[in-house]
C-alpha cells in the first residue's frame, strides 16, 4: 500500500535503552529514579510514548529484574496516568559465542532465556504497550547474537494477547517483517498492528530509503509503524518517516546528541522532534490522541 505524509504523529522517546552508553553521557538515566524522571520530562515535551528499559544499579547495564521495571512504572504513574508506557520485552536474548576452537563456550553478557521469562516483567505490571524483537540478528561485529526465534516469538505474542497488552513489533531486517505477517496472518496479533522499523542497527537494515520504503510498501493497512534510525541520522529519519506515512521515534537509547558537540536529553531530543513535525505541517497527538489511534485502554 502506498501510503501518504502522516499528519498526526505518535511521537515516542526510547529513554535509556541497555547500551553502553552511561559512561558516554551523563544525561543517560541508570536509576528507576532517574529512568523515571526523565520519561516524565520526555512526555511533557510532547512524547505520547514512554520506551523503556531498566538498568542494574552497579554496572549501568540492562537487566530484566522485574522489582526495578515496578519502580519505574510506578514512579511515572506517580505523577502522569496518560502518557503511554511501552516496556521492552527484548532482554534475555543475548548470546556470546566462545572463540573459533570453541564456539560453545558462552562469554560474559550471555543472558539467553526463553519467551515467557522474558515477559515476566510484563506479566506482573500489565504495562500498555510491550516490545518484541521480531527475529534474531548478528549484533555488532564481533561473535554477538541476539536470539529471538520464531517458537519463541509465538510463545510471546500468544501470552502477550492473553494479557490484553499491545505489542510492539520490532523489525530489524526484511525477515523479522516476513515473520511479523506471518505472526498477524496466524492470528496471534490484533489489530491494529504497532510496528517499529529499525534501520542502521550492525547488521540489520542498512540506513537505505529505499529498503525502508520497500518494507512500508509491505505493511497491511491495519498498521501504524514508526521508523528511527541511530546517530546523527535520527532527526532526519524523524522527517523520513512522517513523509512516508509513519510515526516518530527520538530518545537517548539510539542517540546521545541534540547537534554536533552537544549532548542531549531526552527532553530536548523530543522538543527538537515536535518542531520538526509542527514545521512539516503535521499534528503532534497527544496520550489520548495515541491511545484512540491505537486502541489502547
Amino acid at each position: 500500500m502506498t501510503r501518504a505524509m502522516n499528519r498526526d504523529v505518535i511521537i515516542s522517546c526510547a529513554v535509556t535503552g541497555s547500551g553502553d552508553t552511561t559512561r558516554r553521557s551523563e544525561h543517560v538515566p541508570v536509576t528507576p529514579e532517574q529512568i523515571a524522571a526523565s520519561a516524565l520530562d520526555a512526555a511533557s515535551a510532547g512524547a505520547a510514548i514512554v520506551h523503556c528499559h531498566v538498568r542494574d544499579l552497579e554496572s549501568g547495564k540492562g537487566t530484566r529484574t522485574v522489582a526495578l521495571y515496578q519502580e519505574v512504572v510506578e514512579r511515572i504513574r506517580e505523577k502522569n496516568d496518560e502518557v503511554i508506557i511501552n516496556l521492552t520485552a527484548g532482554m534475555g536474548g543475548d548470546l556470546n559465542v566462545g572463540p573459533d576452537d570453541d564456539p560453545m563456550s558462552w562469554q560474559p553478557g550471555t543472558d539467553l532465556v526463553g519467551g515467557l521469562e522474558r515477559l515476566a516483567h510484563v506479566e506482573a505490571i500489565r504495562p500498555d504497550i510491550c516490545s518484541m524483537d521480531c527475529g534474531s540478528l548478528n549484533f555488532g561485529d564481533d561473535n554477538e547474537v541476539y536470539v529471538s526465534t520464531p517458537s519463541m516469538l509465538r510463545i510471546m505474542a500468544a501470552r502477550v494477547r492473553e494479557l490484553g497488552v499491545r505489542p510492539e513489533l520490532e523489525v530489524f531486517d526484511t525477515g523479522n517483517l516476513w515473520f511479523a505477517e506471518t505472526m498477524i496472518a496466524e492470528g496471534l496479533i490484533d489489530a491494529p498492528y504497532w510496528i517499529q522499523l529499525c534501520l542502521s542497527i550492525p547488521y540489520g537494515t542498512p540506513l537505505d530509503i529505499g529498503i525502508l520504503q520497500a518494507m512500508v510498501n509491505r505493511l497491511p493497512d491495519e498498521a501504524e509503524f514508526t521508523s528511527f534510525g541511530l546517530g546523527a541520522m535520527q532527526m532526519p529519519m524523524v522527517t523520513q518517516s512522517v513523509m512516508l506515512g509513519g510515526h516518530v521515534r527520538v530518545g537517548l537509547e539510539d542517540n546521545l546528541y541534540l547537534e554536533r558537540g552537544v549532548m542531549a536529553t531526552n527532553a530536548q531530543l523530543v522538543a527538537k522532534a515536535v518542531t520538526l513535525v509542527e514545521l512539516m505541517g503535521a499534528r503532534v497527538q497527544s496520550p489520548a490522541d495515541a491511545r484512540r489511534m491505537l486502541e489502547i485502554g
